[in-house]
């Protein structure tokens, strides 16, 4: 897919020096560092899953019994 993006000329010209080093692409190294982002999303709101399970687990008056799975808890 083809898009356009706007970015500044400093920034670009960086982005050609880098490219060249590495002996790549522009578009490869854009597409690199999107998908870094989007990888490191990812991990962040699995972290912060976890940590909303754990402090619920400490909370008081809450107890967590067995964890269903998602199968498992669309099937109830």
């Amino acid at each position: 897919m083809k898009t356009t993006v706007e970015l500044p000329e400093s920034v670009v010209r960086k982005a050609k020096l880098l490219a060249a080093e590495r002996q790549t692409t522009l578009r490869a190294l854009v597409l690199k560092g999107l998908e870094h982002v989007l990888m490191e999303e990812q991990v962040n709101a699995k972290d912060r899953a976890k940590q909303l399970f754990a402090a619920m687990d400490q909370a008081p008056g809450i107890k967590a019994g067995k964890r269903f799975s998602r199968t498992e808890a669309n099937a109830r």
